[in-house]
């Protein structure tokens, strides 16, 4: 079911200010948890269209409209940004810094386009506010903080967004990547990876570089540890599960010939299966053990830092996501894929009030951008849409489509 031909007209009229949109929300980056002013312009702008606003999670903003009878159906759109320099050379590049926990300064950037994801969401409340004769139900738009750590999603449901704002029979969201602009893809079941993170702290004990024997030799053990892990993925579990496992970071000493009596290294796992999924966490556990303790070392510390849920789409809701998408914008332009091994916490808002939810990519790039060799991904701090008005408007066509093919049913 393609959207009423006033809202494509109305699309059409906005685009120049969406894209101004756009770039002002590149340009003005802030990082997980700290996006106040973000979450201000967003506010501000659902205040204006007559949504009922409130604050959740902290930056976090909801808007609800209400226009008579019908379903509640909820879309989540996220707004942080990542500490990256970016080197895209657009003329609106972001020179945007920020604060790390660790109190130290970094860049940031949009460099998972989280800025599209604004833009959209927002031009897909103008619209709906704009043009309340071609829907009927409740709207509910979630502005979530702190994707990029796992922290917005669950903090707005430990802030009871679902005690103030009505319950949806089913949750929506998308996110940019780097394929082809005009074009969407999901997976029906798992569409995403679970996702958890740990920091391992190796103790060992501190010697003169020229004393080893004296010492517990943590970066040694360390570089144990981290060998052995590689086995979980080839050795502990079946060759047909999907498993990532990643060491970010590994830190340790101070000083070439001092024998430090710590270091440090991050661990992420990347699963499909619950069950997998622990099973890999009870081996990590056991093997950091067991390395420490065949080096006579005191007990690792191992701390979860973040996980990330599982993001499921519906099956059945998948299939009708298809068919509106594919009406709307052709059916070629729409695709079912394999699960991605990125993670996402939008699977949150959905589980918490027991609601069916569909997660969709759309893509970003020109063909001549993709024939290039080292086509920039998220993440990167090359990675912006070669494409910004088709990225822009087919996003919004996407979300316009899904939701008002719900909220139309009740008219």
């Amino acid at each position: 079911m393609a959207i009423a031909p006033e809202l494509t007209a109305a699309l059409d009229a906005d685009m120049p200010a969406v894209v101004a949109t756009y770039k002002d929300f590149h340009a003005t980056p802030e990082l997980s948890m700290q996006e106040h002013e973000t979450a201000q312009k967003i506010r501000a702008r659902l205040d204006e269209l007559g949504y009922e606003t409130f604050a959740s999670g902290g930056t976090g903003v909801v808007g609800v409209l209400r226009n008579g009878d019908g379903p509640t159906i909820a879309y989540r759109a996220d707004t942080d940004g990542l500490p990256i320099a970016e080197d895209t050379g657009l003329p609106f590049a972001s020179q945007a810094t920020g604060t790390l926990p660790d109190g130290s300064e970094a860049p940031v950037m949009h460099g998972c386009g989280h800025d599209t994801h604004i833009t959209v969401g927002l031009e897909t409340a103008v619209l709906l506010a704009g043009h309340r004769d071609t829907w009927s139900g409740t709207i509910v738009f979630l502005f979530q903080p702190g994707e990029e750590t796992g922290a917005g999603a669950k903090a707005m449901v430990d802030d009871g967004v679902w005690d103030r704002a009505p319950h949806p029979e089913a949750v929506y969201g998308q996110h940019v990547w780097p394929a082809q602009a005009g074009t969407v893809s999901t997976s029906s079941g798992t569409a995403m990876a679970m996702a958890d993170s740990y920091e391992v702290v190796v103790r060992g004990r501190q010697a003169h570089g020229s004393q080893p024997e004296a010492s517990i030799d943590p970066i040694v053990l360390g570089a144990f540890m981290i060998t052995r892990l590689q086995t979980v993925v080839s050795r502990e579990v079946g060759a047909r599960e999907m498993v990532v496992l990643t060491i970010g970071r590994f830190n340790g000493g101070l000083k070439e010939n001092i024998i430090p009596a710590e270091a440090r290294f991050t661990i992420n796992t990347r699963t499909f299966d619950p069950a997998v999924r622990a099973h890999v966490e009870e081996v990590i556990g056991r093997i950091v053990r067991a390395e420490a303790q065949a080096s006579g070392a005191p007990e690792p510390e191992i701390r979860k830092l973040y996980d990330f849920p599982e993001c499921y789409n519906d099956p059945e809701l998948t299939a009708d996501f298809f068919d509106v998408v594919r009406a709307e914008l052709g059916a070629e332009q729409a695709v079912e894929v394999p699960p991605a091994t990125g993670s996402e916490d939008f699977g949150r808002f959905g589980q918490a009030v027991g609601a069916p939810a569909v997660y969709w990519f759309f893509g970003s790039q020109t063909p001549q951008a993709l024939a290039a060799e080292n086509v920039p991904s998220n993440h990167s701090p090359h990675f912006a849409p070669t494409d910004i008005e088709t990225t822009l408007r087919t996003g919004v066509r996407a979300a316009l489509a899904v939701l008002t093919s719900r909220l139309r049913a009740a008219r």
